[in-house]
């Protein structure tokens, strides 16, 4: 089809070369042309850019983020709901291997609970004292790994349960 349309543009190109649109098509392609104005302007698009860039660069300069400290009062109730949620916990996992049958008085399992008991009330004094985000997280990391703690001993004590007892002969 194509080349068809070829051969005749081809054939007969002499007859299409000497036409020319009219007068008024051009007209009316100049207007067109002209009434785009000020709008579709290059350097308008510029300026509004680069007025755009300079206000961005005074705003982000003349306010600084600056991230807000969190208020002792904040910290402080926010490390309570915390430390209430984990205490429940702990309490929860003792009760449990309390209740568990069996010979739970690991003596290392004891030091390491007591140890920790011992670093939690220094940063609970650090942290009425001068509380921070810092003392806060020692404090969470301080809860968590009694928790794992107490989850390694349950763990223990089930599988001891596990293993049959030697029978006496």
């Amino acid at each position: 089809m194509n080349d068809q349309l070829k051969d005749f543009i081809n054939k007969h190109r002499d007859e299409f070369d000497h036409r020319t649109p009219s007068g008024r098509v051009w007209a009316s392609i100049q207007r067109q042309l002209s009434t785009t104005g000020w709008w579709h302007s290059v350097v308008i698009w510029r300026a509004a850019a680069m007025l755009l860039a300079a206000l961005s660069v005074y705003l982000y300069f003349s306010h600084p983020v600056v991230p807000k400290p969190l208020a002792k009062g904040n910290l402080q109730m926010e490390f309570h709901d915390l430390e209430s949620f984990y205490t429940m916990q702990i309490s929860e996992k003792v009760a449990l291997i309390e209740n568990m049958e069996g010979d739970w008085d690991d003596e290392v399992f004891t030091q390491d609970i007591q140890k920790l008991d011992a670093m939690y009330q220094v940063l609970r004094d650090e942290m009425k004292s001068r509380p921070s985000e810092k003392v806060r997280d020692a404090l969470v990391l301080n809860l968590l790994v009694r928790i794992d703690l107490l989850n390694q001993q349950i763990q223990q004590l089930e599988q001891r349960k596990k293993q049959p007892e030697p029978q006496a002969s």
